[in-house]
């Protein structure tokens, strides 16, 4: 098998040959066909999150094949296409996990961070946390929905029931999650940064009711704001456009420090937010909901080998929507 390896942060990925790994006890070895670039592999080669396993293999939007089972699996059988997310193992008797809060478990394993992910030919994963996707859609269109999609989708459970919904930041996530709450019957409200035409553009493409900078005030108090962009100094905006008792979550992983500001902007029982991963049951609903939605992922497409373009594109903003690799 051929991967892309981080062997030190803040370093570029480099293109290695590994021997072909049979799956253990519990787990499959998938076929990789196509692999999203999420913003979190750019916090994982940046090192902005702590403790990465190093060498790491990263990537944790997997669309792939079955090509060999291990032991004790049941449920899969070879060539069934299946998507591997971001959280790839929990404890399971921690007071998270059983609490129905897995995502917060005290000793999970990440795809592409703490455990190899699918910057590769092939990947080996626990089949608990592994999940059917029919036959229905392409790969390349698939793979966002695995990170960028669920993840967007439990922000918007956060966020409440919302009419006016306002998103920061019009990435992967926040260009899925547009379709989503309109096709919920919400008003979706984007904000871009300052002066970026193309992105607001792209947002109203999508059935936004509005689309302006995030140094601009929308046309509505807003019921509830989503924050994807990993800026802190994006919070207090996001405050002052909601109304009062309303909710700002913050969607990102990593996020740089957020500002001071008045706690006038806080205060009226306004409530801010994170949300942290995601549990296997927010994957299972979010990909039941999928064929009702309708919903186009806008992508770019790039090699395996080009990986390290992919993620300085990323970092830049210079796609639309979301970047996947097809090995």
């Amino acid at each position: 098998m051929y991967a892309m390896v981080m062997n030190r942060l803040k370093n570029p990925l480099e293109w290695i040959e590994i021997p072909d790994r049979r799956p253990g006890a519990g787990e499959i070895r998938v076929r990789v066909l196509a692999c999203g670039v999420c913003r979190t592999d750019l916090h994982v080669v940046d090192g902005e999150l702590p403790a990465p396993r190093v060498p790491i293999i990263p990537g944790h939007e997997i669309v792939g094949r079955i090509d060999a089972i291990g032991v004790g699996v049941n449920g899969f059988q070879i060539g069934e296409r299946v998507g591997i997310p971001w959280l790839g193992f929990t404890c399971g008797v921690c007071s998270y996990c059983m609490a129905d809060r897995e995502n917060l478990c005290d000793a999970p394993l990440f795809t592409g961070y703490t455990r190899d992910g699918g910057y590769a030919t092939s990947t080996i994963a626990n089949a608990r946390y592994a999940f059917p996707l029919g036959e229905t859609g392409s790969d390349e269109s698939l793979a966002p929905l695995l990170c960028a999609g669920i993840i967007g989708a439990r922000s918007l459970k956060i966020a409440g029931k919302a009419k006016n919904l306002g998103l920061f930041g019009f990435g992967a996530a926040a260009h899925i999650v547009a379709q989503v709450a309109h096709w919920q019957g919400r008003s979706v409200f984007a904000f871009t940064r300052p002066g970026d035409v193309k992105a607001q553009k792209f947002a109203r493409t999508l059935g936004v009711s509005w689309a302006g900078g995030s140094d601009q005030s929308p046309p509505a108090a807003l019921d509830a704001a989503i924050i994807f962009a990993p800026l802190g100094e994006l919070v207090p905006p996001a405050l002052k456009a909601v109304r009062k008792g309303a909710r700002v979550v913050c969607a990102g992983i990593h996020m740089s420090d957020i500002p001071r500001f008045p706690y006038r902007l806080l205060w009226e029982e306004r409530e801010l937010l994170s949300v942290a991963n995601l549990t296997r049951q927010d994957t299972t609903e979010f990909l039941r909901m999928v064929p009702q939605m309708n919903l186009v992922t806008s992508t770019t497409r790039y090699g395996l080998q080009q990986a390290n373009e992919a993620l300085a594109d990323l970092r830049t903003g210079k796609f639309e929507g979301a970047a996947v690799l097809i090995p």
